[in-house]
C-alpha cells in the first residue's frame, strides 16, 4: 500500500490503526473535522488524484483542522466496511465524506474534489466562522 503525501498530523494509518473507523470519528468529536476518502483499493485513480489535489494545501487542511484519512476499502475491518456504509460508502466506488467537528456529515462527493470546494464547504459552517472571527 502506498503512503501517504501528506503531513502525518493531518493524515491517519490508512488500515493498520489500531483504532477503528468509528473510534477515529468519535475521537475528533468537537476537535477536528474529518475528511474519510474512501476507494476500492489503494491504487483506484481517483484516490491518488484526490491525494495529489490535497497535497499542495496542507496548510489549509491544518488551519481547518482537518484529519484526512484515505480507506482503500478492500484492506477495511468488516467494522469500519459496515460503519462506513452507515455514512454512505460504497465498496464498489469513490467516495469523499466530510465530517464536521459536530460529527454530521456534511459533505458527500463521488468524484474527487479541489480544496478550495472543501474549503468553501469548512468555511461556510458556522463554527469555522467562530474560529476564523477568534483568529482575527
Amino acid at each position: 500500500m502506498a503512503a501517504p503525501l501528506l503531513p502525518a498530523a493531518t493524515t491517519q494509518a490508512q488500515t493498520t490503526s489500531a483504532a477503528s473507523l468509528a473510534r477515529t470519528v468519535k475521537a475528533a468529536h468537537w476537535r477536528q473535522r474529518v475528511l474519510l476518502i474512501c476507494a476500492p483499493t489503494a491504487t483506484d485513480a481517483q484516490l491518488l488524484k484526490q491525494r495529489a489535489l490535497l497535497q499542495p494545501a496542507r496548510a489549509g487542511l491544518a488551519e481547518r483542522d482537518l484529519l484526512v484519512r484515505e480507506l482503500p476499502w478492500a484492506s477495511l475491518p468488516a467494522a469500519d466496511q459496515r460503519y462506513l456504509r452507515q455514512l454512505g460508502g460504497s465498496p464498489d466506488s469513490f467516495r469523499v465524506l466530510l465530517i464536521g467537528k459536530d460529527g454530521g456529515v456534511k459533505r458527500r462527493d463521488t468524484e474527487p474534489v479541489a480544496p478550495a470546494a472543501l474549503f468553501a464547504t469548512i468555511d461556510g459552517m458556522p463554527m469555522r466562522r467562530q474560529e476564523m472571527k477568534r483568529a482575527e
